[in-house]
């Protein structure tokens, strides 16, 4: 089945926002895993908004299942990666001040800076996955800078969904399947729900991975966070 790792950004969002350490960022993580996710992801960046370097090095000891730290690869990410060891890291070419992330890697373009990034993590034991858009030259690009895995940046999809639009699907189906061809792993993020995850994972039969957060955060308030994490975990079996 497909793996659900769960984005806690928006837990440290509403921990900073009243200081202190309410909600505990560490003991979501916790229930999270044991409510039956997969993974936890965090996405720290350079301002320390939502996830704080330090959370990342806290959440070492307390994620057992697989540990995804996304980012842009600057030298304070990269060398906090290093130093945390996750289980994967996925590349996002998040400008300083991104309020989210809005597109994924051009491959092509940047392939020099992204064979060497991801030259140094394979050494340290490290998976690697690349943020893109549907694109078919960008999954070869990702391909050919020595990527273990492609997450597909799924916004349009998920927009395009919500209008009815289900033709949508067809670039990411293309391209996961082109991945699969290459020897990529497909992981997938951004936007995905409840109300279209289903869709989504039926129609990219390889899917390895899903990394959900806001949605699933904001789902969770008026179902439950335990009841959402098993409700996505059905969907994507």
């Amino acid at each position: 089945m497909t793996k659900l790792s769960v984005n806690i950004n928006k837990i440290a969002t509403l921990r900073n926002s009243r200081g202190g350490n309410v909600p505990d960022l560490l003991q979501v993580a916790r229930d999270v895993q044991k409510f039956g996710a997969q993974g936890v992801t965090i996405h720290p960046r350079p301002d320390e908004r939502h996830i704080r370097y330090q959370d990342a090095r806290d959440l070492v000891s307390v994620v057992h299942t697989e540990f995804n730290i996304e980012g842009n690869p600057m030298d304070n990410f990269l060398n906090l990666v290093y130093e945390c060891q996750p289980t994967q890291v996925t590349l996002v070419p998040d400008a300083v001040d991104q309020l989210t992330s809005n597109a994924g890697w051009d491959t092509i373009k940047n392939k020099a800076f992204l064979s060497e990034v991801i030259q140094e993590c394979k050494q340290k034991g490290i998976r690697t996955s690349i943020f893109v858009d549907p694109i078919a030259a960008m999954v070869e690009g990702a391909a050919i800078v020595g990527a273990d895995r492609i997450e597909l940046y799924t916004e349009e999809f998920a927009s395009q969904y919500a209008l009815g639009n289900l033709k949508a699907i067809k670039p990411y189906s293309d391209c996961a399947f082109l991945a699969e061809q290459l020897g990529l792993g497909v992981n997938a993020g951004h936007d995905l729900s409840l109300d279209n995850i289903a869709f989504f994972k039926q129609n990219i039969p390889n899917l390895l991975e899903v990394s959900i957060g806001h949605a699933l955060i904001a789902e969770s308030l008026y179902l439950g966070l335990e009841n959402v994490v098993n409700m996505y975990i059905r969907k994507l079996q």
